[in-house]
């Protein structure tokens, strides 16, 4: 189960940095672009440590307060659940 579930993270974490990628580019470009409910929807699903690194390496949505204080906010929460779960499950 551990194994899956695993599997699902890192994925949707790749998933979470490429969007923030792709997104940059297009911005650069003046295309259309991921939305930002999108975007934090992925940070929201587990993505969060690969949105804040795709926030970091492609400097994109650092200037806006639900991205530099949601996804950190949602990552701690994430980390709270995760840790209480397995907590639960190991009783």
């Amino acid at each position: 189960m551990y194994r899956y579930f695993a599997l699902y993270l890192i994925f949707i974490n790749i998933i979470a940095f490429c969007a923030y990628g792709i997104d940059k580019k297009r911005a650069v470009r003046n295309q259309w672009r991921i939305s930002e409910k999108a975007l934090l929807g992925l940070a929201v699903l587990g993505g969060s440590i690969g949105a804040l690194l795709g926030m970091k390496v492609f400097h994109h949505k650092t200037r806006k307060a639900k991205f530099f204080v949601g996804v950190p906010v949602i990552l701690v929460i994430e980390v709270i659940v995760g840790f209480l779960v397995i907590v639960s499950v190991n009783r």
